[in-house]
């Protein structure tokens, strides 16, 4: 069984026994052996049987406890400018906290999934039905105001064609153009 939690702005995949390097976890005691919680849930999966959260999974928690507190690779900032001798060189570690993945409880998440394949069965169930009703409503509509408009507009399509064949008969008028005139060898 694994999991996917949300903490400090960044997603983890857990399982169950695996250690995991967070941001510095606020209101937790940073010493050895604390309980932590995460709340932030945002799938569990169990073999082939995965739950996705809209956004989090509903009451699917995961418990931790904190191995201790640490210091994150090294970032180094240097800003430069050219030809101004403008050069500094800092550098910064991020306060991070070590925990232990102890157990993914999913309790209300495979309730859930019980619910969703039950309401799913019952759709399926009901399509059909729905199906029918509607083509039985489509047969019994009476004519609606816009059949009724659209039968004047074609009287005057098939009215104006004979002009538009009169149109076509008549040759185009050409552009009169100046005839260049020949060279004469």
């Amino acid at each position: 069984m694994y999991a996917v939690l949300s903490s400090g702005g960044k997603q983890y995949r857990v399982e169950a026994g695996s250690t995991l390097m967070l941001e510095r976890l606020d209101g937790v005691p940073g010493e050895p052996g604390a309980q932590v919680t995460f709340d932030r849930v945002l799938l569990i999966g169990d073999g082939d049987d995965v739950t996705i959260g809209t956004p989090t999974v509903a009451g699917a928690s995961v418990s931790a406890t904190v191995l201790g507190e640490a210091l994150g690779p090294k970032l180094v900032i240097f800003k430069f400018k050219q030809k101004v001798k403008y050069r500094r060189r800092t550098g910064h570690r991020q306060h991070m906290t070590r925990v232990r993945i102890d157990t993914i409880n999913p309790t209300a998440a495979r309730r859930q999934t019980a619910k969703a394949k039950a309401d799913a069965s019952e759709a399926a169930d009901e399509a059909p039905v729905k199906a029918e009703k509607k083509a039985a409503t489509r047969t019994a509509r009476p004519r609606t105001k816009k059949v009724a408009a659209a039968e004047p507009k074609a009287e005057k399509a098939a009215a104006a064609q004979p002009k538009a064949e009169k149109a076509a008969e008549k040759p185009k008028a050409r552009r009169a153009t100046k005839a260049k005139p020949k060279a004469e060898e």
